[in-house]
């Protein structure tokens, strides 16, 4: 019923685009008239001219002929040539339309998807794999937009055959129509019994693909790490099992569809072998003309391939609606959501964390979290691995929330769970440790964050962040393209771009999270005494396992496995001889032992 339930989603696309459906189910009818109307023409011309029974001819090729075999027989031919031609031209404003039909809804099918997947909490992208994302909205929509184009049309094109065929056969011969359509129920039968099967085979067939597809994105985002620890064979090796998994499922499918279509060549032959033997029996006793036979055989072939091809479009449809459930959940997701009278207050006001708790899954990773960032200060944040520095970040930007009882954080004395997200995260520039650059030039990917900045505009952030001499030092400047990922640069220097980029908004609260790791203790320094003469009134909260970046703070907290350990300026943390002292003494040992930074 989830499988079936999932096509809801189709009805959600198709208001828009239902006439070109409805034109080509109405050409295809048309067709199918026309198709079917020739054989009888030709069982009139055999039984009238061959046969020479005058009265069998129709009374237009009677008239355009007079009596001559030989005129009625080109009457009949160009009768045929007629209908042929005008069936050609349903069968192409049938296909015509549901080309634009289908083209129309996956392409809404495709926007929707992508702009529900921008919506999403960050949450669910942190739960969901990239890849998996990937393969469903290319291969699964693919698999529905076969679906819209070939099967959906292909059900009421056989459905209409063998309407209009009942009509006609039975017509010309009761018991030989009754022995033909007799196979229809038992080709529908075992392929209903194969449908339910096929699907779960293609459901695992589909998983499969996923996995294959995570691989490939996991193996081509990290090639750094690949490449430098010589990880090569490994990941082909993990490959090979992803891929040899797909390729299993899909050689599973293939020996179930090889059953399926096995029993239907039987079935189809059985039922073209009894509709000649006991046909001709019929026409030679007298029970039947022999243009009746032939039209009848005619009829029964048409039948054929259809009636078989209904069980195979059965069979697929599993495929489909295994497809539209993978979509629908993406689309079932609960989206980030605003209250009509979310607030958009000042944000150039104090931050203030009152008793917050936050827990990821089942684990608490910040406790009791009470502390006061005045407006326009700067304030550090040093801690080790895992002891929430980053957590806090996620928190102000909401990208969580807070559960319940929580505690709350607030800025200018207003809860940000009742601040707009958009507006919130626009007035917090953010800067991570691993920076994403678009592969676009350096100009075009600091401009992201102001889409009307001028170079003179851009040129003013990159030498706060230190990093306008080594643009102008490439040959095409501020022009050179950055590859994937920002692999043409270094990581300090893109780091000091995404400092760029995020100065560039001049937002009220600006967070650095350990964003200057991959530069030098002096070139810190530099950005550092930049920042400060060069942010204005904006509130800063630095992120960094130095204490040479955090030194000149006004306030400093001290985080040991989520806790509030220690709270103050530089001074006052090192009289107190805690972790920050420690840390402080340990580092500054290793500087002046020329050895590399000490990392906490």
């Amino acid at each position: 019923m989830k499988r079936f339930s999932a096509f809801r989603l189709f009805g959600r696309f198709f208001p828009g685009y239902k006439r070109y459906y409805g034109i080509a189910v109405a050409a295809t009818v048309c067709n199918i008239i026309l198709m079917f109307l020739a054989p009888q023409i030709v069982r009139f011309t055999v039984d009238g001219v061959i046969g020479q029974d005058p009265a069998a001819l129709p009374g237009v090729v009677q008239f355009l002929a007079g009596v001559s075999p030989v005129r009625a027989l080109l009457a009949s031919a160009g009768m045929i040539v007629l209908l042929i031609i005008l069936a050609g031209m349903f069968s192409y404003i049938s296909r015509i339309h549901i080309g634009k039909g289908t083209e129309g809804v996956i392409r809404s099918l495709r926007d929707t998807l992508f702009a529900h997947v921008q919506k999403l909490p960050f949450r669910w992208h942190t739960k969901t794999l990239t890849g998996d994302i990937i393969q469903r909205c290319t291969s699964d929509v693919e698999v529905l937009h076969s679906f819209l184009s070939t099967q959906l049309v292909d059900v009421i094109r056989t459905l209409a055959l063998i309407i209009t065929a009942t009509v006609l056969m039975f017509s010309m011969n009761v018991p030989l129509a009754l022995f033909a359509f007799g196979f229809i129920p038992i080709v529908v039968a075992y392929s209903a019994i194969f449908y339910g099967r096929i699907a779960s085979k293609f459901h695992t067939a589909d998983v499969a693909e996923g996995a294959l597809m995570v691989r490939v994105q996991e193996n081509l985002t990290g090639v750094r790490v690949v490449k430098a620890f010589g990880r090569e064979q490994f990941e082909l090796e993990k490959f090979h099992e992803k891929n040899n998994a797909f390729a299993k499922a899909w050689i599973d499918m293939g020996y179930l569809l090889g059953i399926y279509w096995g029993l239907g060549d039987i079935v189809t032959g059985l039922q073209t072998m009894g509709v000649v033997v006991i046909g001709t029996y019929l026409t030679v006793t007298g029970q039947m003309t022999l243009g009746a036979l032939i039209a009848f055989i005619s009829y029964s072939q048409i039948l054929t391939w259809p009636v078989r091809n209904l069980g195979r479009t059965l069979s697929e449809m599993s495929q489909s609606s295994v497809s539209a459930t993978r979509l629908q959940e993406i689309l079932d997701a609960e989206p980030e959501e605003e209250p009509a009278d979310a607030k958009r207050p000042d944000m150039a006001k104090d931050i203030c964390f009152d008793h917050v708790r936050f827990s990821y899954q089942d684990t608490e990773v910040l406790h009791d979290l009470n502390f006061t960032i005045p407006q326009g200060s700067v304030f550090g944040i040093l801690g080790g691995t895992g002891s929430g520095k980053s957590t806090i970040t996620y928190l102000l930007t909401r990208l969580y929330d807070l559960e319940p009882g929580c505690g709350t954080i607030t800025i200018g004395g207003v809860d940000i769970a009742d601040i707009d997200r958009r507006y919130l995260r626009q007035q917090v520039g953010l800067v991570l440790q691993e920076p994403f650059l678009f592969s676009k030039t350096i100009a075009e990917n600091i401009a992201i964050a102001k889409g009307n900045a001028d170079l003179r505009e851009i040129r003013r952030v990159t030498k706060v962040a230190d990093v306008d001499e080594n643009i102008m030092g490439f040959a095409k400047g501020y022009d050179t393209i950055v590859g994937e990922r920002g692999v043409t640069l270094s990581g300090g220097q893109k780091q000091r771009v995404a400092i760029a980029r995020t100065l560039l908004i001049d937002a009220p609260i600006l967070i650095f999270d350990d964003s200057l790791s991959a530069v030098d203790m002096e070139t810190d320094a530099k950005i550092q005494k930049a920042l400060r003469d060069n942010t204005g009134g904006a509130t800063v909260i630095l992120i960094s396992h130095r204490v040479s970046t955090l030194m000149h703070a006004d306030q400093i907290l001290v985080l040991d496995d989520g806790r509030q350990a220690e709270l103050g300026n530089h001074k006052t943390l090192i009289e107190q001889g805690g972790i920050y002292s420690r840390v402080y003494k340990l580092q500054s040992e290793t500087e002046e032992g020329g050895q590399a930074n000490g990392t906490l």
